[in-house]
């Protein structure tokens, strides 16, 4: 036993079990993650069976984080990914980054003390589905040990800490049974060429054929890493195929071009010690010389996809609303998948709901609209209700999967992707061609990939449309209803709630009859968009109320005062007008609000003049004004919020200007001014704030 601080011997021991599990297992390669006391993070300490390139954007993992390790420590359970398309709904921002054939497992590393970590193992693309009953006791055996050791470990005084960087682990392996030189003499008799890379990607065997089409010679690419040694292969997709085969331990092939017209065709078959490359002219065999030599289309790099899909993923977290959400799925995976229609679906009461689509009719759509959720009867069922994918690359395979489903709609392929978040289907998302189309394996993870990001975004846009329809409908209780008629005055209003953001406002408008022929008018802001501002305008509202009919300064002031007990950390611009209809005046108090707009009967529209004070709920001492303005039959007043006028980069005098020039221009009807009004803000898009406005015209009694 060594010293009890002796913290290289502990790690030795380590890896050690970490080797041990991994080669009992038949794993192809493993890691063990630790978690360091006072922390939620998980380290990974050491890596055997990969390189570590591969592995840098996994040494840290947030315990909290949607991940096979994080999942398997926090939940105390084995996680078990038993193919791509599996991983991929499972854990699917991972899997964008990892679109490989393989199995994964991960294990909790615990005692009943304490959790120290995880333990993950990665089987080649070929492993079957399901963990076989022994192989989930030996993994369950090596966490057990691992966790034993670490247990240990602390009780001789080493806390469990992680290195700067986890430790590559080297491979023992069996001696060549074959003397090297006959090795090379049989791999020089083979025809076309022969390479040999290492895990890293490094070139460590080469025959002469393999230099000759390489165009280079043996001491310039012993010990490189050939997409580096030779810049015609500097291209993510010829990266990307060495790191498929290392992870699935599968065949992968690729055909790149030497320039200037030599086509090679690569073919790569990995082991556990690295991988052997077979390099043969693109036109060679038997009849090579019959084959006239054509031009080979470049390979397609899933490099120019994957930024596509990153830079989806990075719009639908700032995608607001289900709509946006729709509308960003059309414009970027359609075009990044060659796809000619889509649909987005949901359930709805036991039954199927088209939440949006592209590339159909409506007539098409309204087929799908209310079928019971019977996942015999069509794909889509069967995504919602089991999660399950499908893939019919033409329709005589969608007829075998499904001989109810009525083909109408001239399509030819079908993706249907389930939509799921946090274990839970909300809906699919349905990808259609007008030609057969065959569905490759990795595009099948990449399409499944997706369709979690996508379920993410959709879900949490279903949730901000939840609450902002709770939250206008809010606002909207504590607007009135109807506005009171009063002889001599004609009215109309309207409120427009901002389209950015979920908040709500403090807006709002009234009209409180006071007699026979004198009324209230009265529109107010309160500062913030929330439900604090939105209860705030309920009690200002309350406090005008209960005090209209005094003068129009004592009105504001006793709102004041009330504002300034509650303290509500909130202030509010207000303006009150009494409109005596008989003697044709209106008497306009400000409590720091937009002034109003009047059009004299005959003249121009001009802004009233009117001293603001205060806004309400900043001093209890503040005082307001009264101005005292002619309001003739056939006048017209505006009173706004400035959500009307206000917009980033605007001038607020030329806005005013615009408006007026509006109300000049005004329609004799009181609705159509109003819907005037708000019309040109609506076109102007986003919005940061609400818009009230409450018209009022003078009219003979």
């Amino acid at each position: 036993m060594p010293a009890a601080g002796d913290a290289a011997w502990w790690d030795e021991r380590l890896d050690e079990a970490l080797t041990a599990v991994v080669d009992e297992c038949g794993a192809s390669s493993g890691g063990v993650y630790l978690l360091p006391d006072h922390e939620d993070v998980l380290h990974l300490a050491a890596v055997r069976g990969l390189p570590a390139e591969f592995i840098a954007p996994w040494t840290r993992t947030a315990l909290a984080a949607p991940a096979p390790t994080s999942d398997a420590l926090r939940e105390h359970r084995l996680v078990w990914s038993g193919s791509q398309q599996d991983f991929a709904r499972m854990y699917p921002r991972i899997a964008v980054t990892m679109p490989y054939h393989f199995a994964l497992a991960a294990a909790p590393i615990r005692t009943a003390e304490r959790r120290w970590g995880a333990l993950l193992l990665l089987w080649p693309g070929a492993h079957p589905p399901h963990l076989t009953p022994v192989e989930r006791d030996r993994i369950t055996a090596g966490s057990d040990r691992l966790a034993d050791l670490l247990a240990r470990a602390a009780g001789v005084g080493l806390p469990v800490t992680a290195p700067g960087r986890p430790r590559v682990l080297p491979l023992q392996l069996d001696e060549a049974k074959l003397p090297a030189s006959a090795a090379t003499a049989f791999a020089e008799r083979l025809p076309g060429g022969s390479c040999g890379l290492d895990l890293n990607g490094r070139v460590t065997f080469l025959t002469e054929a393999a230099c000759d089409l390489l165009g280079a010679e043996r001491e310039d690419l012993l010990g490189a890493i050939p997409w580096q040694a030779l810049p015609w292969l500097d291209d993510p997709v010829y990266e990307d195929r060495y790191r498929a085969a290392i992870i699935s331990r599968q065949p992968v092939a690729f055909t790149a071009l030497r320039p200037p017209d030599h086509w090679l065709d690569f073919r790569l078959y990995s082991g556990e010690d690295g991988i052997s490359v077979r390099i043969t002219p693109a036109n060679s065999g038997p009849d090579a010389a019959a084959v006239p030599a054509r031009p080979r289309p470049a390979p397609v790099s899933r490099a120019g996809q994957l930024y596509q899909i990153m830079h989806l993923a990075a719009a639908l977290t700032e995608a607001v609303t289900a709509d946006d959400v729709i509308a960003l799925v059309a414009e970027q995976i359609m075009p990044a998948f060659d796809a000619q229609g889509l649909a987005m679906m949901s359930a709805e009461d036991g039954r199927l709901q088209v939440t949006g689509y592209r590339g159909y009719t409506a007539e098409q759509m309204d087929r799908f609209n209310s079928i019971p959720l019977d996942e015999r009867i069509a794909p889509m069922m069967r995504a919602i209700t089991a999660g399950a994918p499908g893939f019919f690359g033409a329709p005589a395979e969608l007829a075998r999967a499904y001989p109810e489903v009525p083909q109408v709609t001239g399509k030819k392929a079908w993706a249907v992707l389930p939509l799921i978040t946090s274990g839970r289907p909300v809906g699919c998302c349905l990808l259609a061609y007008d030609e057969p189309h065959r569905f490759a394996a990795d595009e099948r993870t990449v399409l499944t990939s997706l369709a979690g990001l996508i379920a993410q975004a959709l879900d949490r846009a279903h949730l901000y449309d939840t609450k902002s329809r709770l939250a206008h409908g809010l606002q909207q209780a504590l607007l009135p209803h109807a506005l009171p008629a009063v002889a001599g005055l004609r009215i109309a209003s309207r409120y427009l709630p901002a389209t950015r953001g979920m908040d709500i406002g403090g807006d709002f408008y009234d009209l409180i009859r006071l007699g026979p022929t004198e009324a209230a008018a009265v529109i107010g802001d309160v500062q913030g968009h929330n439900v604090p501002a939105a209860a705030l305008m309920g009690q200002v509202r309350t406090a005008v109320h209960a005090t209209a009919g005094a003068a129009p300064d004592q009105v504001l002031v006793r709102a004041n005062r009330l504002l300034c007990d509650l303290d509500p950390d909130l202030f509010t611009t207000c303006l009150y007008a009494h409109l005596d209809l008989a003697a044709h005046r209106a008497y306009v108090v400000s409590a720091g609000h937009p002034p109003p707009l009047l059009r004299p009967p005959g003249e121009a529209t001009r802004v009233l003049d009117i001293p603001p004070g205060l806004p309400l709920g900043v001093d209890t001492g503040s005082a307001y004004p009264i101005t005292d303005v002619p309001f003739d039959v056939g006048a017209l007043m505006l009173l706004y919020t400035d959500g009307l006028v206000e917009a980033p980069d605007t001038d607020l005098d030329r806005a005013l200007a615009v408006v007026a020039a509006r109300l000049d221009r005004a329609a004799p009807d009181l609705e159509t001014v109003a819907t005037d009004l708000v019309a040109t803000a609506q076109q102007s898009g986003q919005r940061a704030d609400d818009i009230a406005t409450l018209l009022l015209r003078a009219t003979p009694h």
